[in-house]
């Protein structure tokens, strides 16, 4: 066992194998280590995020030295049979690869019962491990842009079912009809961590048209009668319901998204008298309006820019940022262009009337859950305002919000894989400036430089848990900063992380923006 730095809140634990793993994760569910708020296991690897104020990283890998790795998870026996028709097209190469006839590939692929090791990439996404011994192949050089939501793929000795269309570099030899995930089931996905599954072979049976998963129930609730609704003139480059996200849902394959900047979300929220963790909009950039339909109390935190309030009448006049305001109806409020950072947050005393999903009214980009992106003439009700819910002092907005004129410094710690990389990479990091790229969004920033890193390790990486501001390098040896909607397990080696200190400030770069990575102290020695 290895405990590898990944954050000043988050360890790698490395283990000899997938048992191993999930035994460590048995053990860890059954007896929980007081501290540990979230457990992402992988092929190999055991992603643990905790509580620094609860837990050091070096008691906590003196406790995880002494788990008995034999142990195995609990649960009620549950076998789930997949019905799939294998007709994938790289059935024949799979066939190709491993010298046998596409109809050796079928019968080895529904011989033996698989068992859900572990989910990520996407929401209900499971990597089944088991079946025949041969079944062993590498992903497409090439990924698909698109491969259809159903589909039966291959990658190393792993087996599994893409939930929803997405790119992805999976061999694929079959789809199914069935849904691996549905908003409308008490529980979403359908496989779970433990479960057995069967594929069995339909391809020549009767095709019945699919049965589509329930869509989930609209989002925004109907307005009380007599209540005050929020009408969205203008939704800018991006407006987005969001709270403090989803933690706990990693055994779905669900990671936790939520608001870019926290800070600027939780303030936002003291200001207008709401729980810290109530939703707001989130809007990037700026050419956001809306208009107040009844009385409401609101605030704007977030990015520096420009915000006016124009009365029924034509009058106008500006607001200032970080501190409550009244609107009367027929009032609007527009949102300008940012000098200093890019996303700016509303909240409206009371909150918004949105229905949660998974216990969160955060929008999640990549894994598509969630309140859809806010567009002109969507109406969003506002609860009534509890007795009690005081507006807050105006506070200090923070200084030195990131602009494409200066040069960002983050903070980083180094690993978990820094090791994969050569020593000439590793002074590239931090020794060069990295543009942000156009191609960045809530999941990352792309970053580019004038010397890609090279890695010194060119073996596949089993997948293993990501954390919001992991630095991960694909072969082109230009990096990706993880952010708020990253997948919860990725294939390339992490090189650093983003400290959790500078992980609000991350959510606020603009493109074109240039940012040096500064190394700190970090962890410390997490292994004895």
């Amino acid at each position: 066992m290895r405990c590898l730095s990944v954050n000043l809140n988050a360890v790698l634990v490395e283990l000899d194998d997938l048992p191993q793993t999930l035994a460590l994760l048995a053990s860890l569910r059954a007896e929980p280590i007081d501290g540990i708020e979230e457990l992402v296991p992988a092929a190999r690897t055991l992603l643990i995020t905790f509580r620094p104020a609860a837990l050091t990283a070096v008691e906590l890998a003196r406790q995880l030295r002494l788990r008995n790795l034999d142990a195995r998870e609990t649960r009620a026996e549950k076998r789930i049979e997949i019905p799939v028709r294998y007709d994938g097209e790289d059935l024949a190469e799979v066939a190709g690869l491993l010298g046998v006839s596409p109809e050796e590939v079928v019968r080895r692929h529904t011989g033996s019962d698989y068992t859900v090791a572990f989910t990520g990439f996407a929401p209900g996404f499971a990597y089944l491990s088991g079946g025949h011994p041969s079944l062993d192949v590498a992903r497409r050089k090439v990924p698909r842009t698109r491969i259809p939501a159903g589909a039966v793929g291959l990658a190393g000795s792993f087996s599994g079912v893409y939930p929803q269309a997405s790119p992805g570099g999976w061999q694929i030899i079959g789809v199914t009809d069935t849904p691996m995930w549905d908003l409308s089931r008490a529980t979403p996905a359908l496989l779970q961590p433990g479960d057995s599954v069967r594929f069995v072979d339909v391809t020549s049976s009767l095709v019945t048209p699919p049965v589509p998963a329930s869509e989930a129930p609209s989002a925004f609730a109907a307005a009380a009668p007599g209540g005050c609704v929020l009408e969205i003139r203008a939704a800018g480059v991006q407006a987005l319901l969001q709270d403090r996200g989803r933690p706990g849902q990693a055994r779905q394959g669900v990671s936790v998204s939520g608001a870019m900047d926290q800070r600027a979300l939780q303030a936002a929220n003291r200001l207008v008298g709401n729980a810290t963790d109530t939703a707001c909009i989130e809007v990037a950039y700026g050419g956001f309006q809306l208009v107040c339909r009844g009385e409401a109390v609101l605030a704007v935190t977030g990015a520096d820019g420009p915000l006016t309030l124009t009365r029924a009448d034509g009058a106008r006049w500006p607001l200032p940022r970080y501190q409550p305001f009244a609107l009367a109806d027929g009032d609007m409020l527009s949102l300008g262009e940012p000098v200093a950072g890019i996303r700016s947050y509303v909240a409206v005393r009371g909150g918004f009337a949105v229905a949660p999903v998974l216990g969160s009214c955060s929008s999640d980009t990549l894994a598509r859950i969630g309140p859809p992106a806010l567009a002109a003439g969507d109406a969003l009700p506002v609860r009534a305002v509890h007795v009690g819910a005081v507006v807050g002092a105006p506070e200090t907005a923070p200084a030195g919000l990131p602009t494409v004129q200066e040069e960002i410094v983050l903070d980083i710690v180094p690993g978990p894989r820094a090791d994969w990389f050569t020593p000439e990479a590793i002074a590239q990091l931090c020794g060069q400036p990295w543009q942000v790229t156009p191609q960045s969004n809530r999941v990352g920033l792309r970053l580019a430089g004038d010397r890609p890193m090279e890695r010194a390790n060119l073996s596949e990486l089993p997948s293993e848990g990501t954390a919001r501001g992991s630095i991960q390098v694909p072969p082109s040896g230009q990096p990706v900063l993880f952010l708020a909607d990253h997948p919860l397990t990725g294939g390339y080696p992490v090189i650093a992380s983003v400290a959790t200190h500078h992980l609000d400030r991350a959510g606020q770069i603009p493109v074109n923006a240039r940012v040096r990575f500064q190394p700190v102290a970090g962890l410390g020695p997490v292994e004895h």
